[in-house]
């Protein structure tokens, strides 16, 4: 075999990671010189920055006037734990999963929660049918897969009229994708993911159907401080105007509102999901002839637009969780392509983040690239 040709082409900037992502275009430290450091979030000035971003946060998502929207402790994860822990438990559950951070949601509700839960599963690559789910039940699930590269195509299948809750985990979602928020009570996500900011705060929604499980509810087990929503039986609002249950970073949440204003610079949603289609559609054009490399997702209608999914097809890979760490490790290691590698629990391939923040340039100059790390990984077997 001739040794494969370098591409003549980098991406300018390598950043691929599904988070921390990249930061957007333009993006400088100066941005955050506004950041009241050293003062208290309680301050006037803090709780102003803070409302700031969850006034941005509905503008730019299209947030429903009547649903809250909280920054709370500990990332998505928080978020997600934080409504799982305080409102399941009055009706039967279905959990839903077709990726790692679905699984740990099902793990938390039947091991930890010990609720007598419905689990639908589905294997990477696909997701379950939502036709099947009883919304009558609450429902628990994840509307992108980070993991698996999947994604649910739109909320058709959720009733208007159900009497469950349904619980969305839209981390890798959320700014890249339409979320319809009248089929969705409780909606996670975190900074980190498709506006590139900081990690640690968590993003929490919630429908006027989610505050009235809060106030109407009361689980039989304790809830740690972080958890609790409400006083005296009645919602604590203060936690919806950014009075937060914690101490958030000021420096964080001043790059947060950075990413939030160059979203509305861009148009806004439908700027930001033109963006992760276009980064998508890049890497799809670019395999769509290949015979050794293919969409971890198997159905073109539920395949993600952020944590984009590969896997190689090629019979004649010995080893394939060793030939693609092998790819991964030389991307890096030629500055094209940092942490690109699949998610440890996933399926061997590369993950290539595709959200708002990457330039479509930047993907279109990695795609030769993962050609030529195939074929000198190909030779060197």
């Amino acid at each position: 075999m001739t040794d494969p040709k370098i591409p003549a082409t980098r991406p300018a900037n390598p950043r691929f990671s599904s988070g921390p992502c990249a930061k957007f275009p333009g993006y400088n430290l100066n941005l955050l010189a506004d950041a009241p450091l050293g003062r208290s979030h309680r301050a006037a000035v803090g709780k102003a920055k803070l409302a700031e971003a969850i006034d941005l946060t509905r503008e730019v998502l299209g947030v429903p006037a009547d649903y809250r929207i909280g920054i709370v402790p500990a990332s998505d994860t928080g978020a997600v734990e934080m409504a799982m822990w305080s409102m399941l438990g009055e009706r039967p559950v279905e959990m839903l999963a077709w990726e790692s951070f679905g699984e740990g949601w099902v793990t938390d509700a039947v091991k930890q929660l010990k609720l007598d839960a419905t689990v639908r599963k589905a294997d990477y690559g696909q997701i379950v049918d939502f036709n099947e789910v009883d919304f009558n039940k609450d429902v628990v699930f994840t509307w992108n897969g980070t993991t698996s590269g999947v994604r649910v195509p739109n909320g058709d299948a959720i009733p208007a009229d159900r009497e469950g809750l349904t619980i969305c985990d839209a981390t890798s979602a959320a700014f890249a994708m339409e979320l319809p928020f009248d089929k969705l009570d409780v909606v996670t996500f975190s900074w980190q993911k498709v506006l590139g900011g900081e990690a640690a705060h968590g993003m929490l929604i919630l429908s006027p159907r989610a505050v009235a499980r809060l106030e109407n509810y009361t689980p039989d087990r304790p809830l740690p401080k972080i958890f609790r929503m409400t006083k005296g039986g009645k919602l604590n609002e203060g936690i919806f105007r950014g009075e937060t249950i914690n101490t958030p970073s000021m420096l964080a949440v001043e790059d947060y509102l950075a990413a939030l204003k160059w979203a509305q610079g861009i148009g806004g949603l439908q700027g930001l999901i033109a963006r992760a289609d276009a980064n998508a559609k890049a890497v799809r054009d670019f395999i769509a002839d290949k015979d050794w490399i293919a969409d971890l997702a198997e159905d073109p209608a539920t395949a993600s637009t952020t944590s984009v999914c590969l896997k190689f097809t090629d019979p004649a890979i010995k080893d394939g969780a060793a030939f693609a760490k092998a790819v991964a490790k030389r991307l890096e290691k030629e500055g094209v392509a940092l942490d690109a590698g699949a998610y440890r629990d996933a399926p061997a391939g590369l993950r290539i983040w595709c959200g708002s923040t990457v330039e479509v340039s930047d993907v279109t100059a990695l795609m030769p690239w993962i050609e030529y790390a195939y074929r000198a990984e190909l030779s060197a077997q």
